[in-house]
């Protein structure tokens, strides 16, 4: 209470413990002087969570910085804000807003949050935790950390529904749509039916409404359904993952540049490959839109890799000229080759684990997390629950991580917090050691792969059987274009004709369909080359299959006619298709960017385009068993 006294003054009466929260808030709001980046951030944020003007002194004053500051703030943020559908209104007298779509708005909250909240902020389970940065606190608020853990229970309960092949990055980007949706709705910020048609409510949102117990009007159920569908099923006409022709192609320069720089062979590391495609190209993205990057662990980085950052950074600098890649995202970049090289060199094998957890995807997800970045040597081959687990075959696996206790043997399993202090590190990298690998020594020293002979005499005769049929059903078509027909439409139901398949032949239409759909979405032509990959997965198609087709002239994949190509290889698989072709598909279509096999796609036959695949996939199979001659 504030007391006014004649002649004495003002003071404040309170009892002790209130004012010393009182005291704390003060401490707290001055500890933080906001850099150009962190400023911007929290006025975009201030702004999309309100819907109407605030004005440039309000934000000047929160923020501790003149009015000009912020007025040029504001310039160098109209852009980026007009990229995302938004627009920034400014009149003198009148104040500052963000006018747009709902749509845009949640798309830009969930942008923010999913770039500058980690795994622990989204994910922790403590109650008392608290939040020390404003930036995250504004965040978290604004996509409703309490709604997220409404929703990851929730979505927990629906696994059988629940697609597997959804990553742990785009659940979580989908987790924080969702989330940010139902805290907008309850904010009274709705999706409006003008303008906007979304589709049927898919039988996923019912299930996922009914669990959470909530009603909804039709256009957030339609917003919802089509969010559903487009984030948990994202590549579902898809065959192949990886087809960014150019991000594989620079990862792999990369990986080679810093190989030949430290001597050791990182190509040989199929998991840093894998890693450095999914992370570079969302990451180089937001760094081309502008958006500023974020590493908490900038400084540890530096210190503890310092000769690997600067070949790493001199390594991007050399290789992406076109991009001004910052340190803290170098130093993301560095934590994937920091992981390879201790799977290199850590343990005499790869340590299997599964993990067990109770309270959701997010607590194994948060401890997958920490165990990847502190012991990457540890594979983690699958997430159960206790049931599941302690009816797993022992030789499947080497231990249990599980966050509850279980009806097992101790040398079977270790039971950890799904923080991963520093201490439950250190005890798990003794229970490694010290049981463990005890337990297995006689195996490692057989077999240092972790797979007994027989499961790699199995594993390759499910590759070659693989490698066989697509090789065996795969042709070249020499056509002549026709004037008028030199559109890609045009040409598919023609080319899919020349397959020969009654199932195809009777379906070409949906089939090209979706072949035009995938073109849609992107360029299709190797870098430098003039040759196109055009591919999908279909409920029409029986079978893998691969057919080369060569023009005599260019054939035009895009509407503007800036698209053109003389070669044209066509993938197509079944909707439902097996990891092991996939992956097999992949590296086919990591192979088109060895120039050798270019050339061979240009002008030689068949059977030299046949030998040349099979040698590179017999070598690739190898690798990946890990055999020995």
């Amino acid at each position: 209470m504030l007391h006014k006294i004649a002649g004495h003054g003002i003071r404040i009466e309170a009892d002790h413990d209130t004012l010393s929260r009182f005291k704390q808030t003060f401490d707290r709001s001055d500890s933080f002087e906001y850099s150009a980046a962190e400023r911007k951030i929290l006025i975009y944020c201030r702004l999309l969570e309100h819907d109407e003007p605030i004005k440039l002194f309000s934000l000047a004053h929160e923020l501790r910085v003149t009015m000009p500051t912020i007025s040029h703030d504001l310039d160098e943020m109209e852009e980026a804000i007009r990229q995302q559908g938004l627009t920034l209104v400014r009149k003198r007298g009148y104040g500052v807003e963000i006018i747009g779509p709902e749509e845009a708005k949640r798309l830009s909250i969930s942008s923010l949050a999913f770039n500058h909240l980690d795994d622990s902020d989204l994910f922790g389970q403590f109650k008392d935790q608290t939040v020390s940065h404003p930036i995250t606190a504004q965040l978290l608020g604004m996509i409703g950390k309490e709604n997220f853990k409404k929703l990851e229970h929730a979505l927990w309960e629906l696994n059988d529904d629940w697609p597997n092949t959804l990553s742990e990055s785009d659940y979580t980007r989908l987790l924080i749509k969702l989330s940010v949706a139902l805290t907008r709705m309850e904010h009274k910020y709705m999706i409006t039916a003008s303008g906007y048609d979304f589709g049927d409510e898919i039988t996923l949102l019912k299930s996922l409404l009914d669990i959470l117990d909530i009603q909804l009007p039709i256009e957030e159920k339609r917003y919802l359904s089509q969010l559903l569908s487009s984030e948990a099923f994202p590549e579902s006409s898809l065959l192949i993952h990886h087809d960014d022709m150019p991000t594989i192609e620079g990862v792999k320069q990369l990986i080679r540049y810093v190989e030949a720089q430290l001597q050791m062979p990182l190509m040989e590391d199929r998991s840093l490959e894998e890693g450095l495609i999914q992370h570079i190209k969302p990451a180089f993205g937001r760094i081309r839109d502008g958006m500023s990057v974020r590493n908490p662990m900038l400084a540890p980085i530096k210190k503890e890799y310092g000769p690997l950052f600067s070949i790493v950074r001199q390594g991007v600098k050399e290789l992406f000229r076109q991009l001004n890649v910052p340190d803290e995202e170098i130093g993301y970049i560095v934590m994937h080759f920091g992981a390879s090289l201790e799977r290199l060199k850590t343990f005499p094998r790869k340590i299997r684990a599964v993990l067990v957890c109770t309270s959701g995807i997010g607590s194994s997800k948060l401890l997958a997390v920490k165990i990847a970045k502190e012991l990457p040597q540890i594979e983690l081959i699958g997430h159960y629950s206790w049931f599941e687990a302690t009816r797993l075959a022992p030789d499947r696996y080497d231990l249990i991580i599980s966050t509850v206790d279980l009806p097992l043997e101790p040398d079977r399993y270790i039971k950890l917090s799904p923080m991963l202090p520093h201490e439950e590190t250190n005890k798990l990298r003794a229970y490694i050691e010290g049981t463990t690998l005890k337990k297995t020594a006689v195996t490692a020293k057989a077999d240092t792969s972790g797979q007994s002979p027989m499961d790699r005499l199995l594993l390759l005769q499910l590759y070659s059987g693989i490698v066989l049929r697509l090789l065996d059903g795969f042709r070249v078509h020499d056509l002549v274009l026709l004037e008028g027909q030199e559109r890609l439409e045009n040409q598919l139901p023609g080319m899919l004709s020349l397959i020969g398949q009654p199932y195809i032949d009777s379906n070409s239409g949906k089939i090209a369909e979706q072949l035009l759909a995938r073109e849609q979405q992107g360029s299709l032509i190797i870098p430098d080359t003039r040759l196109a990959l055009i591919h999908t997965r279909s409920e029409w198609i029986e079978e893998p299959l691969l057919a080369l087709y060569r023009y005599d002239r260019p054939l035009q994949l895009s509407e503007d006619g800036e698209s053109e190509a003389m070669q044209v290889l066509m993938m197509l698989g079944p909707l439902k298709l097996d990891s092991y072709t996939l992956e097999l598909l992949s590296e086919i279509s990591a192979m088109l960017l060895l120039p050798d096999l270019l050339e061979l796609l240009a002008h030689e036959q068949a059977a030299s385009i046949k030998l040349f695949i099979s040698k590179m996939l017999e070598l690739y199979i190898k690798t990946k068993l890990d055999w020995r001659e």
